[in-house]
């Protein structure tokens, strides 16, 4: 009869590891704001790459640029005909200057060829939480940062 060695079975190894990714779902869940908070988050990310992308293209050909958000179809354009979707999920607030507004309902930023902005802000918001793209007037810097909830 061999002396059983001390340690841990496979199967015992599996069980661990199966309960600490489980755990890991709920807390990214529970934090995160689930699927739709990822989604959102995405979203805040690329248009926020664009807006970058249409600063970029300003300061290089040194014409203004202008990046235009539709909240209601949903659809954003950037520079060099660059055109996009807005997930169908949560709400979509933007806030901007209405000097660049191309009409009622729509929202731009414009770029200017020293790297300035309009400056503006789109909210993307779910379930009491999301995200903000803020652009700065003076600099034209574009920021994403997390929807600050508010408290009772």
């Amino acid at each position: 009869m061999r002396a059983r060695s001390p340690g841990f079975s496979l199967l015992e190894m599996l069980l661990v590891l199966v309960l600490i990714a489980a755990a890991s779902l709920l807390a990214m869940a529970a934090f995160g704001g689930g699927l739709r908070g990822a989604v959102l988050h995405a979203a805040a990310k690329d248009v926020a790459a664009q807006l970058r992308f249409t600063r970029a293209v300003a300061i290089s050909s040194g014409q203004p640029q202008d990046f235009t958000v539709d909240p209601q179809s949903r659809r954003w354009q950037a520079a060099k005909g660059r055109k996009g979707r807005l997930p169908d999920t949560g709400e979509l607030v933007f806030t901007g200057a209405r000097e660049v507004q191309p009409e009622p309902g729509k929202g731009a930023v414009r770029f200017f060829p020293d790297g300035a902005a309009t400056g503006g802000r789109l909210r993307f918001s779910a379930n009491g939480g999301g995200w903000d793209v803020d652009v700065a007037w003076l600099t034209g810097e574009v920021r994403v940062r997390r929807l600050q909830q508010e408290r009772p």
